[in-house]
């Protein structure tokens, strides 16, 4: 009998962390949120980001969608301080330097209105003489605190951050707190994202 793996959508809230167990720092976690047994992050986000998580019980799956070796688009928005000038937006497209480290080219778009996103809770610190933007920034690694390092490092700190999307997987229709699993289309798009031409579950490759 082939064995019944899950594959869930979670829109992770701030503050909570991307694991099941506590680690003393008093924030929530996903047990919090998600009752279904023995299923794990496929990735992670900070404890003080936003958006789409994956959890699985296919280990195999989780190690590809992990491994950078596998690459594959990841998309957030991104609210900073200040209004980024078109010169900050091309050094975050070719790269920069966070640390020791140059990033890879990126795709980055300054929205012209805030993105339709449920307030934040708590909200972001609100200062009348410093106006702020929105960027979709979109990347295909996940260094440590890889999004934040690299809007500080072009002059526009990180206020919010959200990820939205990894590949066509999206977090919209969903609430922070909110779950659910994934749809046969979306597991189509989860299977080419990490088992091109192979065979994960109870689904056979797309021809």
């Amino acid at each position: 009998m082939a064995y019944d793996y899950r594959y869930i959508l979670f829109y992770k809230p701030y503050g909570v962390l991307s694991q099941f167990s506590q680690d003393g720092s008093g924030h929530r976690t996903l047990k919090d949120y998600i009752q279904v047994p023995k299923v794990y992050p496929a990735g992670r986000l900070d404890w003080d980001s936003e958006g789409l998580l994956l959890l699985t019980n296919h280990g195999q799956l989780q190690h590809r969608l992990c491994d950078p070796r596998f690459g594959h688009e990841r998309t957030y928005l991104v609210q900073v301080e200040r209004i980024p000038e078109p010169a900050a937006i091309k050094r975050l497209e070719q790269g920069v330097f966070i640390k020791d480290y140059r990033t890879r080219p990126a795709k980055v778009r300054l929205l012209t209105e805030d993105p339709p996103l449920s307030d934040r809770n708590p909200p972001v610190r609100f200062r009348k003489t410093v106006p702020t933007a929105w960027l979709e920034i979109t990347l295909r690694e996940g260094k440590n605190r890889q999004v934040r390092r690299m809007t500080a490092a072009v002059g526009f700190p990180t206020l919010r951050l959200v990820r939205v999307a990894i590949a066509q997987l999206q977090i919209y229709g969903l609430q922070p707190g909110q779950w659910r699993d994934l749809t046969p289309q979306e597991l189509k798009i989860l299977h080419k994202l990490a088992f091109a031409n192979r065979t994960f579950g109870n689904q056979k490759s797309p021809q």
